[in-house]
């Protein structure tokens, strides 16, 4: 589904590499978790997929479609790919409607309508079309820019630390129903994550990028951690 090969960045004012050499594929359905230390290239791999990032050198294809490499780069727009960020930037003048209708570009109006009551029927919050974001609690917030970053039917979906900002008595009921929705459709996910239980309780594959390298992890089940 997505293929990653030798993937390098760097940013305008840095003095190395954020990102080196990466190469990584994964098939579709597959959900795969990013792990290791803060400022380790992590959600800078997602922003590079995303194309909110350029690459210093490399390729990047989606299924058959090439994203990025030398004399080739598709806008952000463009690629089929569905974010949800940690602080889900709903914007808060805006219903749970209009929220997701936001990116449904292309569509009529009644398209648009059947498919915002569709994704939501996915999040099971169908009655909450007309409230705002403050009237939601944390784990609804973040159940309805899920189904606005699937709305658009993308082919990937990119979490960066999607579950940061949950306390810790939601976290997981809320990480459970999340992936359920996700392994529901099947869209191929990659997870940003400090928490390893969200790795090892939601990912197929765990790979962790130290320093900019990145490397594939097996997990110990005698809570050694990674391996």
């Amino acid at each position: 589904m997505i293929k990653l090969i030798n993937i390098s960045f760097q940013y305008d004012n840095a003095s190395t590499e954020t990102l080196k050499n990466i190469n990584l594929e994964l098939e579709t359905g597959e959900v795969l978790a990013v792990v290791g230390p803060s400022g380790g290239g992590k959600s800078t791999l997602l922003r590079v997929i995303a194309g909110l990032e350029k690459p210093k050198v490399g390729e990047i294809f989606l299924g058959e479609k090439c994203l990025c490499k030398k004399g080739t780069f598709v806008n952000p727009e463009k690629r089929g790919i569905g974010m949800l960020f940690q602080d889900y930037a709903l914007f808060p003048h805006m219903t749970v409607a209009k929220n997701i209708e936001y990116g449904l570009i292309g569509m009529n109006t009644t398209e648009r309508k059947k498919r915002v009551k569709e994704v939501l029927g996915l999040v099971n919050l169908v009655e909450y079309e007309k409230r705002y974001p403050h009237e939601l609690s944390g784990g609804q917030q973040q159940r309805i820019a899920l189904a606005r970053a699937i709305a658009a039917t993308p082919k990937i979906l990119l979490l960066d630390e999607p579950f940061s900002n949950l306390d810790t008595h939601l976290l997981q009921s809320v990480r459970e129903e999340l992936f359920g929705i996700i392994r529901e459709i099947g869209i191929t996910t990659i997870m940003v994550t400090h928490n390893p239980e969200d790795a090892t309780t939601q990912a197929d594959r765990v790979i962790e990028i130290v320093e900019g390298i990145a490397s594939e992890k097996n997990w110990t089940k005698n809570n050694k951690g990674f391996i």
